[in-house]
């Protein structure tokens, strides 16, 4: 019996060349202090498998088309054997899979691995990097609730800002001139076709550059990248003190990757899928788009921003990143690898973290888009309980004041705090303003009667320090 299972193990080698091909891939040599640093390039594809395996099940069940994505996706969720499982592990793999790409990028970045002779190394990492977000972007659509759609009516909005060709890019996005069904196609196909091409392709291109130039190895201060000696001093250290990837060095991407994989599925049944929005209605406009955390910065900065400079961030950022990062290398591709002789590379990869963290704890914490959920002011905020000022504060909240606006402590972020009104603008001020409207505040002349309008002015000259009731918010 033993020596059948070896002949038909013999033949299948003699076929495929697994000992030929695949175990000397496997065997090659690697540095020796390769360690745990080296593990979340592996532990990264490791998450696309996962995203690969979880996405396939998924789409089985999932019916890319405007009038069905939503209930099949309720019925995943809901009744299907392990769809709730599925559907988590795909989000929370999404999760893992930007943040150990983000890491693995900071590491080469840190280590300077991108000198030579590694430049397309990295690349080709930059590039899959941005696959990366995109595949994440396309996937909220794909969950087809408010949420989702109305992020897709903003970022299209976003990108029908480019000059020229924006109109045209985003009705190409869109596949129309609005979100609709045939968006949804579009982004189903990007997010199952084209990206994951993209990035099956990439990884291979990555892997086979890995091969081609070896592994590197841990920076030595001691030890700058010269181009013209680095090879061969590098081929004689790996030859001198280096071990087999397999089973010396793999088996911490092994311990790593399954480590990834458990916390993924535990999350997956800790905290379930995400919760799915209600079902995208166009003519409502009580929806709140959020994005998912990897993108709540760039939405909190564009928050932050003067009107005058959003349009140049919101093209030039993502187009001026991926240059600086693509053509690091061709810039700096030789003299030292350690961070301790680069202090200049640490300080931009602490800033970066901080500003990440700092922006989206902002955006968190401060909604740029209105908060449809906001309640009438209390009787401690009016003050009054009959009158015009007491009208006022009703219409506040009535005509969606309260949406974009804070008065002591109540109502929305994306406008101006309104809780000292009554101290910066006079009444004659406040009319024209409410009547004309601004930057993203609509006019409100042909909404409001004179009665309206003198009561909402009414109430807000009533907001300032010296007058003002303290309500429980203020």
């Amino acid at each position: 019996m033993n020596q059948r299972f070896q002949n038909v193990g013999e033949w299948i080698d003699s076929r495929i060349g697994f000992s030929d091909c695949v175990w000397p891939l496997l065997t090659h040599i690697v540095p020796r202090d390769a360690r745990w640093w080296y593990v979340f390039g592996s532990a990264t594809l490791t998450a696309f498998i996962v995203q690969v395996i979880s996405g396939v099940a998924l789409a089985m069940a999932y019916v890319p088309a405007g009038d069905q994505a939503y209930e099949s996706l309720q019925f995943i969720t809901n009744q299907a054997p392990f769809g709730s499982l599925l559907r988590g592990m795909h989000a929370y793999g999404a999760s893992a899979m930007v943040a150990l790409v983000v890491i693995h990028l900071m590491q080469v970045y840190l280590h300077a691995t991108y000198k030579y002779p590694r430049e397309l190394n990295w690349m080709t990492g930059v590039v899959l990097f941005f696959v990366v977000l995109g595949m994440a972007f396309t996937g909220q659509l794909l969950r087809w609730d408010a949420n989702g759609v109305w992020s897709v009516f903003v970022a299209t909005e976003m990108v029908a800002r480019t000059p020229f060709i924006g109109q045209s890019l985003a009705d190409f996005l869109m596949g129309g001139q609005t979100v609709g069904g045939s968006t949804l196609t579009r982004f189903f196909v990007y997010h199952v076709f084209v990206m994951p091409a993209i990035i099956f392709a990439g990884v291979g291109l990555h892997l086979f550059l890995l091969m081609r130039h070896g592994v590197s190895e841990m920076p030595d201060p001691n030890r700058p990248v010269d181009p013209a000696t680095y090879k061969q001093e590098y081929e004689a250290r790996l030859k001198k003190t280096g071990v087999a990837f397999w089973p010396y060095a793999m088996w911490r991407d092994v311990v790593f990757s399954t480590f990834v994989i458990a916390v993924i599925v535990g999350c997956a049944l800790v905290f379930g899928p995400p919760a799915l929005d209600h079902a995208p209605d166009p003519a409502s406009i009580d929806a709140n788009p959020v994005p998912d955390w990897y993108f709540l910065w760039y939405f909190a900065v564009l928050s932050l921003l003067p009107p005058n400079l959003e349009i140049w961030f919101i093209l030039g950022v993502p187009v001026l990143g991926f240059l600086v990062m693509f053509c690091l290398p061709l810039v700096s591709n030789k003299g030292h690898r350690a961070p301790s002789k680069r202090p200049w590379a640490v300080g931009i990869v602490i800033a970066a973290v901080a500003g990440f963290l700092v922006l989206t704890i902002y955006g968190y914490l401060e909604p740029w888009s209105p908060d449809f959920g906001v309640s009438e002011l209390p009787a401690s905020v009016v003050g009054v309980d009959q009158g015009p000022v007491f009208e006022g504060a009703k219409l506040a909240h009535e005509k969606g004041c309260l949406f974009c606006h804070t008065i002591d402590g109540h109502g929305g972020h994306r406008g101006p705090d309104l809780s000292n009104i009554g101290q910066q603008l006079t009444r004659d001020d406040l009319v024209i303003r409410i009547n004309n409207g601004g930057y993203n505040m609509p006019a409100f002349a042909s909404s409001l009667d004179t009665d309206q309008l003198s009561n909402i002015v009414d109430f807000l000259l009533t907001r300032s320090d010296d007058d003002a009731p303290t309500g429980e918010g203020g």
